[in-house]
């Protein structure tokens, strides 16, 4: 596939240079970002193989090496400039997306209403249901039309780091579940004719019958503010490294940054869903009271929000450099580090969770005394060999002053490292 795109990217291209979102064009954002992964996978692919190198640098393994890495970045910015051309174009068509579910999910609700009605028949307590649903279908599109360009109804839950937030998103959630049930009993108020069912209607908001329900949705509400503060603080402190994505991802309720799933959210997600569900069914069979959700309930509720605090205390960590040695070649003699050596640096936390594209690599610094060292890209087949999370390796320039000084990393994040102390030779 990334051959047949790289192929035909020049005859493709026409008029367009791949990075337009104008609406069903072939060649949009979506297909300019296709286009130069596919050239840029080729490319570090043959530079992988050694095919490509010019004449030039041929001859020299350093020169060689800073040739491909310089190569490879430029592409990679490229790669980058697509990536953000296409979420920005796709958040700007996600309102109507949102919009569209909103309004299916009314659909279904009338649906569900009246197959079971049908024996049954039509009550006061299904037309409030109804009229609520559409209360919060309008205002939730209304939400989506003016905040269109930041990815509609979904705005609020997509954070700083243009992912979807979890503990906004559960949060969200129960807000909407809590301001559905709240206009069902006012609609239902709103139609009541004697004084009895009024009273019933206005008991049915008491503290006393839906203290799980607050209980659980000031609690969600009040991770999701905390969760923000902690986040914002341990980045400013260096102690988490965040980098932004192209456009959120529905992985993203799940996943940490790296893509990779993570106990705390998916156990916060599926709780906090299982909780709305059965509160969900309560509202259905009780429509005259807020939903009683058991205490037992609420409180495994508040026990998974309390684990999925802990995770975001607990994840994350500042990279540190664990020792600094003289790279060494097959058949090279063993001696100290010289201007020119290549020293490999090893430690944990070089690259940031999400920084694994190669724009993101690129951007990685070492400081070797007073000299700013950008790490070299070598690219290996489907990857890099360099750098890795746990390894880097950079070259010692010549304008390194010999002595003693001091090596320090900076990671695609911005975040620096602990100084580690080497002697360098003449």
């Amino acid at each position: 596939m990334a051959v047949q795109e790289a192929g035909q990217g020049g005859a493709a291209m026409g008029g367009h240079g791949g990075g337009c979102a104008c609406g069903d064009c072939p060649h949009g954002a979506r297909a300019g970002h296709r286009r130069a992964v596919a050239e840029f996978l080729l490319k570090r692919d043959g530079f992988a193989a050694g095919q490509g190198l010019p004449a030039a640098v041929a001859h020299s393994a350093s020169a060689s090496r800073q040739w491909v890495s310089e190569e490879l970045t430029q592409s990679a910015e490229l790669v980058a400039e697509r990536g953000r051309a296409e979420g920005a174009a796709w958040l700007g068509r996600l309102w109507w997306r949102t919009a569209s579910v909103v309004w299916i999910l009314v659909v279904a609700l009338l649906l569900g209403q009246a197959l079971t009605a049908i024996g049954a028949g039509w009550t006061a307590a299904r037309t409030a249901g109804l009229l609520a649903a559409l209360v919060t279908a309008g205002a939730l599109t209304a939400a989506s039309w003016f905040h269109r360009a930041r990815g509609g109804a979904l705005a609020p839950v997509i954070g700083e780091d243009n992912r979807l937030s979890t503990s906004r998103a559960v949060a969200g959630a129960w807000v909407l579940f809590v301001a559905y049930a709240v206009l069902v009993l006012v609609g239902r108020l709103a139609a009541a004719s004697g004084h009895a069912e009024r009273d019933a209607l206005i008991a049915g908001l008491e503290l006393g019958r839906g203290a799980g329900v607050v209980t659980v949705l000031a609690v969600v509400c009040a991770i999701a503010v905390l969760v923000r503060r902690v986040v914002g603080v341990r980045v400013l402190g260096q102690r988490l490294q965040k980098v932004r994505a192209d456009r959120p991802r529905a992985a993203d309720l799940l996943t940490d940054d790296a893509g990779r799933g993570t106990f705390a959210d998916i156990q916060y997600v599926v709780i906090g869903g299982v909780a709305l569900l059965f509160a969900a069914v309560r509202l259905a069979r009780r429509p005259d009271q807020l939903p009683d959700l058991p205490w037992g309930l609420a409180v495994v509720v508040l026990v998974s929000a309390a684990t999925y605090l802990a995770g975001k205390y607990a994840e994350g960590g500042r990279p540190v450099i664990l020792s600094v040695v003289r790279a060494r070649e097959a058949g090279d003699l063993d001696a100290p580090i010289r201007t020119g050596d290549d020293i490999e640096i090893r430690g944990a936390g070089f690259v940031p969770p999400g920084a694994q594209a190669a724009d993101r690599l690129s951007r990685m610094v070492v400081r070797i005394g007073a000299v700013h060292v950008h790490v070299p890209l070598v690219p290996v087949a489907g990857g890099f060999s360099n750098p890795t999370d746990a390894v880097l390796r950079v070259p010692v320039p010549a304008d390194v002053e010999p002595g003693r000084v001091e090596v320090q990393v900076v990671t695609a994040a911005g975040v620096e490292t602990n100084r580690y102390a080497i002697d360098v030779t003449e």
